[in-house]
């Protein structure tokens, strides 16, 4: 056993698939898809893609379907959902898809679930989902899962999901709210992230280890507490070059919290060099709060850190800078902290 945390632990990849300013949707959805083949040399062991409905500066709205094009475009790392959000759907439509992923590259496949709802009332209308709908996620989880175990004829007799039914395929939940004591109920992987402060997240994951039940069929490494870690981490040839890849999407997250818009990513000099009102900068600083970057050493010592803190069993690393290439060094960088040797199963 490696005295090294980053040593011990999956590595993983989440893409959001954000658009850049000067590039469309079918850019940002392409570049996903070749970043994945990447990501995939590099010896990652899970690629993510997530569900985002009405926003300008956000290509990915179809997790299941661009899973797919991951998945044809890849052959060895598994491909899923981070996550596909389940008060926007019916259970069996969800069961049908990940059946259907499942089905065409068996053993790969990863069922990520979230409670949110669209962002703005106008996406919640034209979703047909309403902001209670997430209060019923515990009960659509259970739904969702009886599709798989065959279980459906309690919520619709004469009903199968196919080719769902008997198929194993594993289930996340994105930890928020309720959804840490679901995941531990339930006997599932939580995937959480310290975007509130890491003292209430290390807090979820201890209530969640503490109240956790195993499932009788899960499979390892599922049969005990299982935690995943999301951390946005950026390293660089220098300290300044890390701290730029990630002004990007904290602006953004900005303009989304002042304007109700999260549009497409901006060059970081233009993020650096304009005037920012009080409460912009607040924001600024509280959206890059949770990020982590720097040097080799630095961001190996932060998540070091992390995961002898979180005691996480995986990291689920995301970036979004403007400059694609300066991402995928990033990445490049981190791999060979860890020392990959490449994407495993289960």
């Amino acid at each position: 056993m490696t005295d090294d945390p980053l040593r011990a632990v999956r590595l993983s990849v989440l893409d959001r698939s954000l658009i850049r300013q000067g590039e469309g949707a079918d850019e940002a959805l392409r570049a996903t898809v070749r970043f994945a083949r990447e990501i995939e040399a590099l010896g990652y062991h899970r690629f993510w893609v997530s569900e985002h409905h009405g926003v300008p500066g956000v290509a990915g709205s179809a997790p299941t379907v661009l899973a797919a094009a991951v998945a044809s475009a890849t052959e060895r790392i598994r491909v899923g959902t981070g996550g596909v959000m389940l008060p926007n759907h019916r259970p069996l439509v969800v069961a049908e898809q990940f059946g259907v992923l499942e089905s065409l590259f068996p053993g790969r496949i990863d069922m990520g679930l979230g409670r949110s709802v669209g962002f703005t009332g106008a996406v919640r209308r034209a979703l047909g989902a309403q902001k209670e709908d997430a209060d019923r996620f515990g009960e659509d989880l259970a739904e969702l899962l009886g599709w798989f175990a065959g279980d459906g004829a309690r919520t619709a007799p004469g009903v199968r999901a196919v080719p769902s039914e008997g198929l194993r395929v594993p289930v996340f939940v994105l930890a928020t709210g309720a959804g840490a004591r679901l995941a531990a109920e339930r006997g599932l992987p939580l995937v959480i992230a310290p975007v509130r402060g890491e003292e209430r997240m290390l807090r979820a994951i201890g209530e969640y280890r503490s109240a956790f039940r195993p499932a009788p069929d899960a499979p390892d490494p599922y049969r005990r507490p299982y935690v995943v870690v999301s951390v946005s981490a950026a390293v660089g040839a220098d300290a300044e070059e890390a701290e730029a890849m990630q002004v990007s999407e904290a602006w953004a997250t900005v303009v989304s919290r002042t304007r109700g818009v999260f549009p497409p990513l901006l060059p970081p000099r233009e993020v650096t060099g304009r005037e920012m009102t009080g409460r912009e900068r607040a924001l600024f600083a509280e959206a890059r709060r949770s990020q982590v970057h720097g040097t080799q050493e630095e961001v190996a010592a932060a998540l070091s850190g992390l995961v002898r803190r979180s005691g996480a069993d995986e990291l689920l690393l995301t970036l979004n800078a403007y400059d694609h290439g300066l991402r995928l060094d990033s990445y490049r960088r981190l791999a060979r902290l860890a020392r990959l040797a490449g994407p495993a199963r289960g």
